[in-house]
């Protein structure tokens, strides 16, 4: 049987067992859904022990827990570590979704809700790829999977689980499936990721809300402070101020620059897409190049004083923001943390008190393009889509992947499907259903391939 018939032949066992993942809402960053972790643990094991691992059990570590399981093919032939969480973002905004974002549905030949794409859904190709090629006899390599429960917040617990288990763990090449292709018909491999650094920056002025018309214009108003001591940290250049940020900044070779070129790309397009007049970024610098290859700083929230309906003269308290940097590879993201602390630090003004609480992070990542298994995926994407993929980087992070190399000596190959349409980590996220039977077929491909 080949992979299409077999996909067809179980497509209504296949999307229960996804769906029965994607209702349970295991949101890692909120600690109300700490059963709700150790539930969808439990059900990835169970689904693997169906699929026809020789073992799988649900692991602790110090937040939340793993699941592990392996198949032996045989003890002299390479293995494939299976990476993947099980772990989502929240849903916030609620009333932004046209449906429940744990109620899956399929509408318009896509898989709608929270998990469709990111991680539950791609990790999910992986099983039923490897379901299929240990079926139909194609797997020549031996399979170890590791699912985490906490990737959407920095993987806490991840990389000390590594080093306590590094024999368990044990691999010649490890298989993610968590990024994206440049497009539907354009598939593409991610052969670099950028790192991150994340803080939460916390500014007081009086010690209660004060009356704006008694005590404005004689206390600072931390809102007002906040705002410009992080409007400071860019220019106009769309370029960093912490003096030393750059220091470490890869420059990038000039035939990489011209590979990324090379990706079918409009700009016109991409701004329609997002609904903006114009686009702004590092100058000196191509779109693709600044979200690929570039660095950057972002708010990601702030919040402060009076939010509700209405009116208030209130004079804050306190402010708030969360702010991030996307890191290149050589910037490590401990001593970029440690810089935007004391950076912070040094600009804020004595009229207000200024805490930043470094959050979670990573280094970046690169692939190198002549790895055996590289070549696998390569067939594998070649196979399933009809055209060779292309090799691009991409401005996502997943700190534990260059955690899995410093601690595994393991490089990872990053057979990513998503798409931008997807909308990961946004209302109303989906997966097309075509794109992840591509999925599986291109990842059976890597398996027939693999360890020939």
């Amino acid at each position: 049987m080949n992979v299409k018939e077999y996909i067809e032949k179980n497509r209504g066992r296949f999307q229960e067992e996804l769906f029965s993942l994607i209702r349970i809402p295991s949101i890692s960053s909120d600690p109300s859904h700490k059963n709700d972790m150790q539930e969808c643990a439990l059900r990835w094991k169970n689904l693997l022990l169906e699929t026809g691992v020789d073992m799988a059990e649900v692991m602790p570590t110090s937040a939340n827990p793993v699941v592990f399981a392996s198949k032996v093919i045989d003890p002299s032939a390479p293995t494939v570590l299976v990476y993947g969480h099980y772990d989502v973002m929240p849903v916030e905004p609620l009333e932004l979704w046209n449906t429940d974002p744990f109620e899956p549905v399929i509408r318009d030949g896509r898989l709608w809700a929270r998990g469709a794409d990111d991680d539950k859904g791609q990790s999910f190709l992986q099983v039923k790829a490897f379901e299929i090629a240990l079926r139909e006899k194609l797997l020549k390599c031996n399979v170890k999977f590791l699912f985490e429960g906490g990737e959407e917040v920095g993987s806490p617990g991840l990389e000390d689980f590594c080093r306590t288990h590094k024999d368990l763990l044990k691999s010649d090449i490890i298989l993610v499936s968590d990024t994206s292709m440049v497009g539907a018909d354009v598939p593409s491999i991610t052969t670099g990721l950028r790192g991150l650094a994340y803080w939460e920056i916390e500014v007081t002025g009086p010690d209660r809300d004060l009356h704006s018309g008694i005590f404005g214009g004689a206390v600072a108003n931390p809102i007002n402070v906040l705002c410009k001591m992080i409007a400071g940290i860019t220019d106009n250049d769309g370029r960093i101020t912490i003096p030393g940020f750059y220091d470490d900044v890869e420059e990038v070779s000039a035939r990489e620059r011209e590979m990324l070129a090379a990706v079918p790309y409009s700009e016109d397009k991409y701004r329609e897409s997002l609904d903006v007049k114009t686009l702004f970024g590092e100058k000196g610098y191509s779109t693709l190049e600044r979200t690929a290859i570039r660095p950057t700083f972002d708010v990601c929230g702030i919040w402060g004083g009076f939010t509700g309906e209405g009116s208030k003269t209130v004079l804050p308290s306190k402010a708030y923001a969360k702010v991030s940097c996307r890191l290149v590879p050589h910037q490590e993201h401990e001593k970029i943390s440690g810089m935007f602390i004391d950076y912070i630090n040094r600009i804020a003004p004595d009229y207000v008190r200024v805490k930043v609480t470094p959050m979670h992070g990573g280094e970046g990542y690169v692939c190198p393009i002549d790895l055996p298994a590289y070549k696998a995926a390569e067939k594998g994407y070649e196979d399933a889509f009809g055209k060779k993929p292309l090799a691009v980087r991409r401005g996502g992070s997943i700190p534990i992947i260059a955690a899995f190399e410093k601690v595994l000596g393991v490089k990872s190959i990053l057979m990513g499907f998503g798409l931008e349409s997807d909308a990961t980590h946004s209302p109303n996220e989906n997966m097309p259903i075509d794109i992840m039977d591509k999925g599986i077929e291109a990842i059976v491909g890597f398996y027939r391939e693999y360890g020939r």
